[in-house]
């Protein structure tokens, strides 16, 4: 089943990073939530911010939400 959110950030990775795509292309390694709003800027998203990746409804965040960045234990 395809995700209805065209911008998905997955759960953190071994090395602490966190896979983001958008639609079919993926983007790249995140390890923080400037490295999304980068990612998303380089896509096109012209006037994307860290508010804005934090609200959006066109992100579907896996594992975690936006802050979701560090591994527990």
């Amino acid at each position: 089943m395809a995700s209805a959110q065209p911008i998905v950030v997955y759960p953190l990775a071994e090395d602490g990073g966190r896979r983001v795509r958008v639609n079919d292309r993926f983007l790249g390694m995140a390890y923080g939530l400037l490295d999304v709003v980068e990612f998303l800027r380089l896509a096109g998203l012209d006037d994307v911010d860290d508010d804005w990746v934090r609200q959006s409804g066109l992100i579907e965040w896996r594992g975690s939400g936006p802050d979701g960045w560090q591994r527990n234990g």
